[in-house]
C-alpha cells in the first residue's frame, strides 16, 4: 500500500506539469490582453509614440517577471512533491533509490530543451545530494573496506566518467561547480579507497586537468577544494600517485580530433575528455546523456599535453589567482605532494612541471619590486614572516617605512620556498634549491652584493643578512653557502683568498671604509657562523688550522734568537709586567685537555691539576688590561661572572647543533701535522685580527660587532679553534699571531697611550656610565674612541675567560 502511494505522488509529477503549463499558458493569455488593451489605449493618446515605447518595454518587462515567476513557482513545486514523496513513501532499498536519482538527472538531459537555465533552477544538485547521501549511509551500514551495492552501481556504471563530461560541458550553466562537489564530497566522505579503480582515478585525472584553465573563474573555490581532496588522500597513501603520472606512450593512431594532423613520435596519452570506445556507461540513458551535454559544448584544447603531473599543474595555474585564498590553498596543495615519498613523484615533479620556474620567477619578481635603498634597521626589525599568515594593510605599511609591503612579500614566498624545500623528497628538494641558487642568488643577488654603490652594498648585505637568518632547510641552506663561500674546501693561502670573487668581496667588506657596511657585513658572518651548516665553520676558519702549523716546533736551542733572547713573534708572559710569576710556561695547558670527552696524556705537556690551570687560564684574559684602564669594578652587575652564564648557554647551543658532524675531540697529533707548511690564518681570521689590532681607533659600534663576531668564533667546540684564540700559552711560530697575541699589542698600545691622557680613569668611569645610561649625556670628552675602545676590550677579555672557564667544565664534567 505505502509503494502504491509513492508511485502515486510520484506520478503526479508528471500530471501535474501539464496544469502548470495549462496555468501559465493563462497567464501568458492575461499578459497579451493587458498588453493589447494598454497599446489601443495608447493609439488614443495625441503624441503618444514615446508614450507607446514605455508600455511595451513594461509589457516586456512584465511578461519576463511572469515567466520567471512560473518557472520558480514550478521549481518549487515539484522540489516540494519530491520531498513529500521522500517523507511519506517507506524508504526503497538503497540501491533503488540510488538509481533513481541518477535516472532522474539522465533524463533530465533527454527531455529537456532548454540548455540555458543554470542548473540551479533544475533538481540535479539534489539528486547529485541525495546520491551522496545514499553512498555515505550505505557504506556506515557495512563492514570496513566492503563495497555496496550502490558504490558497485557507480563504478561498473562509470557513473564518475559521464559526470565529468556534463561537467566538461558545463551544461546546463553551472555543472562544472556541481560535478566539482560531488567529486570532493565523495572523496572526503567515503573511508574505502576510491582511487585504485579505474572508473575512479581516470575521470579524477580528467577532472583535475580541468581546473585551473581560467583565471578568477567561477569554479575557483570548487576546483581548489578538489585539488586539496585528492591531494590529501595521495599524502594518506602515497603510492597512489602514480595513478597521477602520466607516462609518455608512442599512440599515434589514439590522437584526438583536437590534435588531428600532429605528428609527433612520443607524446603523452591523450584524452578528449570522453570514455575511450567500447567503454561507454552501461545504461542506455548515459551515453545519450553525455553527448546530449557534449553537443553544446564547444571544443577546447588540453593545455597539458606536455606535462605528466597534471595535478601539480593545475595548482601551480591556481597560485596565480588573484584571490589570495585560492593561492594558499594552491600552496598547501603542492606542499603535500612535494612531501610525497615517492621517487617516480619527486622526478617528475622537478623535470616535467614548471614548479622550480614558479618560485624562482615569483621570488625574484619580489625581489625586484623593492626600493632600491632601505634602512637596514628596518629590514632587520621588521617581523617575522609566515607564509599564508601575512596580514595586508598597506595603509599601515606604508606609514611604517616605504616598501615594507614588497618586503614582506618576499619575505612572505621566500619562507614558502623554504619550506617546501625542507618538506619536500630529497632528490627534489635538491633540485629546487639549485634552482633557486642559478635564478635567484648568482642571476639577481650577486650583481647588487658585487656593486660599487654604498647604498646599494648596504642594502643588498642587509637583505642577504636577512635571508640567512630565516633559512632552515637543509638544501636551500647548503646551496646558499656554497654561493656565498664557495666549495673549495683546501687551506687558504695569500694567493688564493680571491679565487672566490663574491667570498673575497664580503670578507673585504668586514673591512670598508663605511663603518655601516663593516657592521652589516660582520653580522651577516656573526649570522652565518651560527647556522647549522658544516662547510661554513670549515670554509672560514677550520681548514687553515687543520694542520696546526701555528705551533712552534723547533726544539728551544734551534729556535731564531732575537735581541731579548725570545722566540720570534712569540709573547713573554713571564717578563711582561702584567703578569705574575705563577703564569711560567711550567704550568701551561695543553688544547687536549681542554675539549676532548676523555682528555689524555699529551707527550708535550704534562698534565697537572686542571682547576689550577684553568684558573691561571682565566685570570691570563683577566689580567690583560691594566687597572689603570679599568672601569667595570666601579659598576655594579658588570663583572666576570655575568659572563658565565650566557657563555654557558652559547657553548651548549653550540654543541647540541655541532654534535652530529665528524669533528676530531682532540687535537691532531702533532707527529701528523705538517708543521713545515707556512701557516697562514686564512682570509677571515686575517680580516678579524686586523680589525681587533685597531679597537682603540675605531667607532664603538664596529668594535662591538667585531667582538662579538670571535666571541662566537671561540665557542665552537673544535680543539683546533679552542687553541688558537683560547690558549694564551701555545707557542707561536714566527710569523704567526693568535688572538691572544693580538690583544697583548693592543694592550701595550694602551699602555702608552693612557699617560699622555688628563684624568684617563675619572673620563673612562664617566663614559662606561654614559654607555650604560645611568649619565645624561653633557659635553664631549676627549679621546672619546679610544675610552669607548678601552671598555669593549676589558668586557671582551672577561667574555673570553667566561668562555674558557665553561668549556673547560664542560670537558672535565663529560669525562670519566
Amino acid at each position: 500500500m505505502h509503494r502504491s502511494l509513492s508511485v502515486i505522488i510520484r506520478q503526479c509529477l508528471v500530471f501535474l506539469r501539464p496544469l502548470v503549463v495549462l496555468k501559465s499558458s493563462v497567464w501568458r493569455g492575461k499578459c497579451h490582453r493587458v498588453q493589447r488593451s494598454l497599446y489601443e489605449t495608447s493609439n488614443l493618446d495625441r503624441g503618444g509614440s514615446n508614450r507607446k515605447k514605455k508600455i511595451e518595454e513594461f509589457s516586456r518587462s512584465s511578461r519576463e517577471k511572469l515567466v520567471q515567476s512560473k518557472n520558480k513557482m514550478f521549481s518549487k513545486f515539484t522540489s516540494i512533491l519530491q520531498h513529500a514523496v521522500e517523507a511519506l513513501a517507506p524508504s526503497l532499498p538503497l540501491q533503488e533509490d540510488f538509481v533513481y536519482h541518477w535516472k532522474a538527472i539522465t533524463h533530465y538531459y533527454i527531455e529537456t530543451s532548454d540548455d540555458k537555465a543554470p542548473v540551479t533552477d533544475t533538481n540535479i544538485p539534489s539528486h547529485l545530494e541525495q546520491m551522496l547521501d545514499i553512498l555515505t549511509q550505505e557504506e556506515g551500514e557495512r563492514e570496513s573496506g566492503e563495497t555496496g551495492p550502490c558504490m558497485e552501481y557507480l563504478l561498473h556504471h562509470k557513473i564518475l566518467e559521464t559526470l565529468y563530461t556534463l561537467g566538461k560541458a558545463d551544461c546546463p550553466p553551472g555543472m562544472k561547480q556541481q560535478v566539482l562537489t560531488f567529486y570532493t564530497k565523495l572523496l572526503a566522505h567515503i573511508r574505502q579507497p576510491l582511487l585504485p579503480h579505474i572508473n575512479v582515478h581516470r575521470p579524477v585525472q580528467k577532472l583535475v586537468r580541468l581546473c585551473g584553465e581560467v583565471l578568477a573563474a567561477p569554479t575557483e573555490n570548487e576546483e581548489i577544494q578538489f585539488l586539496c581532496i585528492v591531494c590529501a588522500k595521495l599524502k594518506q597513501d602515497p603510492y597512489l600517485v602514480n595513478f597521477f603520472l602520466e607516462n609518455k606512450l608512442k599512440r599515434p593512431e589514439t590522437k584526438s580530433p583536437e590534435r588531428a594532423g600532429e605528428v609527433k613520435e612520443d607524446v603523452l596519452a591523450p584524452d578528449t575528455g570522453q570514455s575511450p570506445a567500447g567503454e561507454q556507461a552501461d545504461c542506455p540513458e548515459e551515453p545519450q546523456a553525455a553527448a546530449a551535454a557534449a553537443s553544446t559544448s564547444s571544443p577546447t584544447s588540453n593545455n597539458n599535453n606536455n606535462s605528466n603531473y597534471n595535478l601539480v599543474t593545475s595548482l601551480l595555474n591556481l597560485t596565480k589567482s588573484p584571490d589570495g585564498r585560492i593561492v594558499v590553498k594552491a600552496c598547501e596543495g603542492l606542499m603535500l605532494l612535494v612531501s610525497l615519498p615517492e621517487p617516480a613523484a619527486a622526478k617528475c615533479l622537478t623535470e616535467n612541471t614548471e614548479l622550480c620556474e614558479l618560485l624562482t620567477d615569483r621570488l625574484v619578481s619580489f625581489y625586484k619590486a623593492l626600493p632600491q635603498s632601505m634602512d637596514p634597521l628596518d629590514i632587520e626589525t621588521v617581523e617575522s614572516v609566515n607564509w599564508g599568515l601575512d596580514v595586508y594593510n598597506l595603509k599601515e605599511d606604508a606609514a611604517v617605512f616605504t616598501g615594507k609591503r614588497a618586503l614582506i612579500s618576499f619575505l612572505s614566498w621566500l619562507d614558502y620556498c623554504d619550506q617546501l624545500i625542507k618538506e619536500a623528497h630529497k632528490s627534489a628538494a635538491v633540485v629546487m634549491a639549485k634552482a633557486v641558487r642559478e635564478r635567484f642568488f648568482v642571476s639577481v643577488m650577486e650583481p647588487q652584493l658585487m656593486q660599487t654603490s654604498e647604498v646599494g652594498i648596504l642594502t643588498s648585505t642587509a637583505l642577504l643578512n636577512r635571508i640567512i637568518r630565516q633559512v632552515t632547510s637543509e638544501a636551500l641552506l647548503q646551496e646558499m653557502v656554497c654561493f656565498l663561500l664557495g666549495e673549495e674546501r683546501e687551506p687558504e693561502t695569500p694567493a688564493t683568498i680571491a679565487q672566490n670573487p663574491l667570498r673575497h668581496r664580503l670578507i673585504e667588506h668586514c673591512d670598508h671604509l663605511s663603518d655601516e657596511i663593516s657592521i652589516m657585513t660582520l653580522r651577516l658572518f656573526e649570522q652565518l657562523i651560527q647556522k647549522p651548516n658544516q662547510h661554513i665553520l670549515h670554509s672560514l676558519v677550520l681548514r687553515s688550522l687543520e694542520e696546526r702549523n701555528y705551533l712552534e716546533n723547533k726544539p728551544q736551542e734551534e729556535r731564531e734568537p732575537l735581541e731579548n733572547g725570545q722566540p720570534h713573534d712569540a709573547v713573554d708572559l713571564e717578563e711582561d709586567p702584567l703578569f705574575g710569576d705563577d703564569l711560567s710556561p711550567e704550568s701551561r695547558l695543553s688544547g687536549s685537555d681542554w675539549l676532548s670527552s676523555s682528555p689524555q696524556q699529551s707527550p708535550d705537556h704534562a698534565k697537572s691539576d686542571g682547576k689550577t690551570e684553568v684558573h691561571k687560564i682565566v685570570n691570563s684574559f683577566l689580567c690583560l688590561v691594566p687597572d689603570e684602564a679599568k672601569s667595570s669594578y666601579h659598576v655594579e652587575g658588570t663583572g666576570y661572572d655575568t659572563y658565565l652564564r650566557d657563555a654557558h648557554r652559547q657553548f651548549r647551543d653550540y654543541c647540541g647543533v655541532c654534535q652530529r658532524w665528524d669533528w676530531r675531540g682532540n687535537p691532531k697529533p702533532l707527529e701528523k701535522c705538517n708543521l713545515d707548511i707556512a701557516f697562514f690564518e686564512g682570509h677571515f681570521l686575517k680580516v678579524l685580527f686586523d680589525r681587533m689590532g685597531r679597537i682603540l681607533d675605531q667607532p664603538y659600534d664596529v668594535n662591538l660587532q667585531v667582538t662579538a663576531v670571535l666571541s662566537k668564533l671561540s665557542l665552537l667546540p673544535h680543539p683546533h679553534l679552542h687553541e688558537y684564540l683560547l690558549d694564551p700559552y701555545i707557542s707561536l711560530a714566527p710569523g704567526c699571531r693568535s688572538l691572544f697575541s693580538v690583544i697583548v699589542r693592543v694592550v701595550g698600545d694602551l699602555m702608552l697611550r693612557i699617560h699622555r691622557i688628563p684624568d684617563f680613569t675619572p673620563k673612562l668611569l664617566l663614559v662606561r656610565k654614559r654607555l650604560l645610561g645611568l649619565e645624561p649625556e653633557g659635553i664631549n670628552i676627549d679621546h672619546m674612541t679610544l675610552l669607548e675602545g678601552v671598555i669593549v676590550l676589558e668586557e671582551f677579555c672577561k667574555e673570553l675567560a667566561a668562555i674558557a672557564f665553561v668549556k673547560y667544565h664542560a670537558a672535565a664534567s663529560s669525562s670519566p
